[in-house]
């Protein structure tokens, strides 16, 4: 599939169809929701023969049919399965010299340059007909199986607890059972699998992995932008393989079915720096796994990069100056905390300053920066890091969670004594932090004047830029989000309006223009790629500190910051859809209670 202006470019250059018609096309294609190209081809005004050739000119590229190729199997498993599904590329000719792909979008680089550093060799580009694609690459299908077949041969229909063994189930039983298990784990068809689930989500930017037994299957699923997507669903008799493999990476018990396990593993290129973080449950067809995928190669992102707005912006940065106090991060799982954390700590990690952290676990290694890991087995929680580490001279602190009374209380005077502490909450929002400290049986006076800043987050995913369109909000659909989602239409356009970088939003939504995103090959037909931050940030002034003192409510305390200038997660993810960062949907699904 053609981005919308690709298909416009390939069609006036080559005239193969007048301006005008053009036009009326393109605007039916988006009254349906569907890409310029799949439109011409359904109402049969072109051939996706023609269109392919004429993209193929237009890059001074050859154009292969690929119907008239026998593909070698050692070819075809150059590329990943999934990534030749998801972005309509297949190697069909190896030499010395180069490896021949065909491909339906010659400018998607960043595709080209990942199966180049792969078969360290340089790549010859064709363009193809994405049916031609889709054609060949069933050849996958019938090689995986036929070598599924070696495998049932040599293991069994099913290797299990229940492997046969002479006598009494015992020692020798279970000596069987592991030195097959380790077989299996060898067999490359199995290899090959696991291999391909590791660096597909690696190219794909996942955050896990999710292997799941079912009764007939295994599916494998990748958490991408913070959704979970189902990837592929693999035959069950490779269930036990994978999960022999994955525990062998791991340094894993491979006889253990019945406790949970937990290991890692790292895959280290010129490339990239991936550790993997393992979770194998038993579950009621057999044992499910998952992976945190941790880039430790990663650049720490810049306050700016995060997604902050000017005015949030300057209130972060300016809590950052201040010798001491705290400065609190608040959101649920997911939403970006351990991020931000790194990021501020990034901020001040200079010679002059000893920074020490105590956390669960630690994500990501910082050069001059002293991280501990909690480990409740011999009883190092946060609270007893957290004492250890007042001894060790520190200037400021990083807590990874705030979790119970004793480290609310050990990390407020931490702050009370000369400390500038960072740490992390789980509430919903900027005044609910407050509070929740009370909560906690924190003094009101010592809350009050320790905290310097409290930062809420969420993350959004942010539209995919090649596939974005425009549109505008129908009354109706104004309507819908003021009764269904309970959003007072005219404080957030007021609001909106008071932010600089939007100048004047009329008071009726329905002039303002959104975004939204088609779904293209660069997204995998989601719309969307990548993800930034939506963000509230409360200062604590004179008036917070006073409501804080008299036990003030969340909404009392919430009211007091939108009358000084606090934009809501709300209002700050409307700006970002305006901008054409997001879409409304997206806003919509992170926000709501």
């Amino acid at each position: 599939m053609l981005s919308d202006k690709k298909t416009k470019q390939v069609i006036e250059k080559n005239n193969l169809l007048e301006t005008e018609e053009l036009n009326k096309f393109e605007q039916q294609s988006g009254e349906k929701n569907q890409s310029l190209d799949e439109f011409l081809i359904e109402k049969k005004l072109i051939t996706e023969e023609i269109l392919y050739n004429s993209v193929a000119n237009l890059h001074n590229l050859p154009f292969v049919n690929l119907k008239d190729k026998t593909i070698p199997k050692e070819v075809l498993f150059l590329i990943p399965e999934p990534i030749s599904n998801s972005y309509q590329i297949i190697a069909f000719e190896k030499k010395p010299e180069y490896v021949s792909v065909a491909m339906t979008d010659p400018e998607d680089l960043q595709t080209i340059e990942f199966i180049k550093r792969k078969v360290n060799l340089p790549i010859k580009v064709h363009v193809a007909t994405p049916q031609d694609i889709l054609e060949a690459a069933k050849a996958y299908h019938k090689s995986l199986e036929q070598e599924l077949g070696v495998i049932n041969k040599k293991t069994g229909a099913h290797i299990s607890a229940e492997l046969p063994g002479k006598g009494k189930p015992g020692q020798a039983s279970k000596e069987l059972q592991e030195s097959s298990l380790e077989d299996l784990a060898q067999d490359m068809p199995v290899i090959r699998v696991v291999d391909t689930l590791l660096e597909y989500a690696i190219f794909e930017g996942a955050s896990d992995i999710h292997v799941e037994p079912a009764e007939k299957s295994v599916i494998v699923r990748f958490r991408i932008d913070g959704i979970l997507r189902e990837i592929m669903n693999l035959p069950k008799k490779l269930q036990d393989g994978i999960l022999a493999r994955v525990k062998i990476l791991s340094n894993l018990k491979l006889d253990e079915h019945r406790l949970p396990q937990d290991g890692r593993f790292k895959i280290e290129t010129k490339d990239y720096k991936i550790s993997f973080r393992v979770s194998i449950i038993p579950v009621f067809d057999g044992e499910k796994v998952v992976m945190r995928l941790l880039d430790e190669g990663k650049k720490i992102l810049n306050l700016e990069e995060l997604g902050l707005n000017k005015q949030a912006f300057a209130i972060v940065k300016k809590s950052l100056t201040k010798p001491h106090g705290m400065v609190l991060v608040t959101g649920p799982t997911g939403s970006g905390k351990t991020t931000t954390l790194y990021t501020m700590m990034n901020i001040l990690n200079t010679p002059k300053v000893n920074i020490a952290t105590v956390e669960d676990p630690v994500e990501y290694r910082m050069p001059h920066i002293n991280q501990s890991q909690v480990n409740p087995k011999i009883k190092f929680t946060f609270a007893t890091g957290l004492r250890a580490l007042l001894r060790q001279d520190p200037n400021i602190i990083m807590v990874g969670e705030i979790r119970d009374q004793e480290t609310a209380s050990i990390a407020i005077n931490a702050a009370m004594t000369g400390h500038l502490v960072l740490s992390t909450l789980h509430t919903n929002d900027a005044s609910g932090t407050l509070p929740r400290l009370l909560d906690m049986n924190v003094e009101p006076f010592l809350v009050s004047s320790t905290v310097n800043v409290i930062i809420a987050q969420r993350l959004i995913r942010k539209l995919c830029k090649h596939c974005r369109t425009s549109y505008k909000l129908k009354k109706e659909e104004v309507a819908q989000l003021e009764k269904n989602h309970g959003i007072n239409i005219q404080e957030l356009t007021s609001s909106l309006s008071k932010v600089e970088e939007t100048k004047e939003v009329n008071k009726d939504l329905s002039s303002v223009l959104f975004f939204k995103g088609k779904g293209c090959t660069k997204c995998g037909a989601q719309g969307y790629k990548g993800r930034i931050g939506i963000y509230e940030v409360l200062e604590m002034s004179e008036e917070i500190k006073h409501l804080v003192a008299s036990h003030a409510t969340a909404d009392d305390i919430l009211v007091k910051a939108r009358e000084q200038g606090m934009m809501t997660l709300l209002e700050d993810g409307f700006l970002k859809a305006k901008s054409g960062i997001t879409t409304i949907e997206e806003i919509l699904r992170v926000t709501k209670e």
